[in-house]
Parts: C-alpha cells; sequence; structure tokens
C-alpha cells in the first residue's frame, strides 16, 4: 500500500512546523502591519486581541467551576486598549468603573460567589489593561522612532520565544518548572535572553541617540524574563483548570492567549523600563 493516510501525512513534524510558521508569520504581520499603520489601527488591533484572550480565559475558568460576568469583563476588555488612545488617566477611571460594577453586581446577584467577582475582574485586568502597554508604547514617541520601538519590543519577545524553542529542544537538559511546563529548560531560558537581548541591541544600532547600549542589554534580559513569566503563569492557569491550550485560533500556537501571554507582561514591563530610563 503507498503512502498512509491524509491524516498520518499531515501529522509529519515537517507538516506541523510548515502549520505553526505560517501561522505564526500572519499573525506577526498583522501585528507588525498595525504598528506601522498608527496608534488607532494599533488600539484596534490590540482590543480585538484583548478581547479573544478574555473569551478564551473565561472558557477556561468556566470549566474550572466559576461563573464569570462575561459581559462587563469583555466590554472592560475592549475598552482598556480604546481608553489609551485618549489619555493614560482614563486606564485608572476604567479600572475604578470596572470594579465598581463588579461591586454593584456582587451587592445585586446573592447567588455570586466572591471567586466569580475576582475572575471576572483578573479577565480584563489580565488582557485589556497589561496590553493596553502596546498602545501607550506606540504613542509614546512619534515617528520612525515610536515605529522602531514599538515593532522591536514586541520581536524581541517573539525572537526571544523563538531562541528558547530552538536552544531548549537541542540543548535541553535542565528543567526549570516541571510541574508546569515541561518542555521549558535552563539552556532553552538563556537562549531566550540571548535573542530578546540582540533585538534591542538592533533597536540601540537605529535608535543610539535615544537610548544607550548598556541599557539597550538590560532591557532585553528584563524584558525576555518577564515574557517568561507571562508564559510560566498562563500555563499555570492552564493546568490549574486541566486543558492543554487556551483555544484553537491559531493553528500550531493553540489560541490568542496562548501566542499573546509573553507580550502582557513583556510589553508592559518595557514601557515602565523606557519611562523610568528617560526614553519615552
Amino acid at each position: 500500500m503507498k503512502g498512509g493516510s491524509n491524516t498520518e501525512r499531515n501529522n509529519t513534524p515537517l507538516h506541523s512546523f510548515v502549520v505553526r510558521a505560517s501561522a505564526g508569520i500572519v499573525y506577526a504581520v498583522l501585528f507588525m502591519g498595525s504598528l506601522l499603520l498608527g496608534v488607532v489601527p494599533t488600539a484596534i488591533f490590540v482590543s480585538v486581541m484583548s478581547l479573544l484572550c478574555c473569551i478564551e480565559f473565561y472558557r477556561m475558568v468556566r470549566i474550572d467551576g466559576k461563573v464569570p460576568n462575561e459581559f462587563i469583563g469583555l466590554v472592560a476588555t475592549v475598552l482598556f486598549p480604546l481608553s489609551a488612545l485618549v489619555d493614560g488617566v482614563w486606564l485608572t477611571v476604567l479600572n475604578f468603573l470596572l470594579v465598581l460594577a463588579l461591586g454593584l453586581w456582587y451587592i445585586q446577584m446573592p447567588r455570586v460567589r466572591l471567586s466569580d467577582v475576582a475572575v471576572t475582574l483578573f479577565g480584563p485586568v489580565y488582557t485589556g489593561y497589561m496590553l493596553s502597554a502596546v498602545v501607550l508604547l506606540r504613542a509614546a514617541l512619534p515617528g520612525f522612532e515610536g515605529i522602531i520601538f514599538s515593532i522591536g519590543v514586541c520581536a524581541s519577545l517573539w525572537i526571544s520565544d523563538s531562541f528558547a524553542y530552538m536552544v531548549g529542544s537541542k540543548f535541553g537538559k535542565h528543567k526549570m518548572v516541571p510541574k508546569i511546563s515541561p518542555k521549558k529548560s535552563w539552556e532553552g531560558f538563556f537562549g531566550g535572553l540571548l535573542g530578546s537581548v540582540l533585538v534591542w541591541i538592533f533597536i540601540w544600532v537605529l535608535c543610539s541617540n535615544t537610548i544607550g547600549i548598556w541599557f539597550a542589554i538590560l532591557c532585553g534580559i528584563v524584558v525576555s524574563i518577564m515574557g517568561v513569566c507571562g508564559d510560566l503563569i498562563e500555563s499555570r492557569i492552564k493546568r490549574g483548570v486541566g486543558v492543554k491550550d487556551s483555544g484553537n485560533l491559531i493553528p500550531g500556537h493553540g489560541g490568542m492567549l496562548d501566542r499573546s501571554d509573553s507580550l502582557i507582561f513583556g510589553v508592559i514591563t518595557a514601557y515602565l523600563l523606557l519611562h523610568i530610563g528617560g526614553v519615552l
């Protein structure tokens, strides 16, 4: 009998790699395209991305027996990145309104548990609020430098993930946190640091009048570490509710939350570092 079934051929490592790489490229092109087009397209893209992430988060906590108020949570998730277009203070206003709305919901509905309120609040803060840093970063610097820093920060996290995967697959022997993420190794972790630092050095080459070489290297290290933290936090959520992926939206990657977990903590870290360092 010649060949195998279509299913067998589609499950080969090469086919899986092609599917994963193609989906990753499409995601990256759409993301970078919005950054190139300006602050408003970036806010719209991040708002949609945050919405998809929060939907997946709520799906997972429902598996765990929680009952979030998805209407309040998803509205807040969409509004967080859009409010960053107006002024950073509106993020605080929206946080206040979100907590107030959930408090009133808790008062009115006696059957609602405090855990339901907690996961409802965590959803939009974990996704929309944290990812609003992408919009704030894109808006912080006008023109060419704004494009370079916003794309560079995201690219440093993507390259960090890729380097960690490649180095870990080839040389990984010492597991980081096997009970949470069995495939992560310390070798891959340091490979990810190298990938991130290389991107930040490239940012320095293009914007040497704005950022110093040693501060760029520091940013590369810290942002990569926080990206790993974001990855592990999402892995802990998935393991806690007993799912492998947050969804199946992106072939080869899982859900949008799986694809964005490192950005959630990495970009806001970069934004804060660049502010503290006087770059923004």
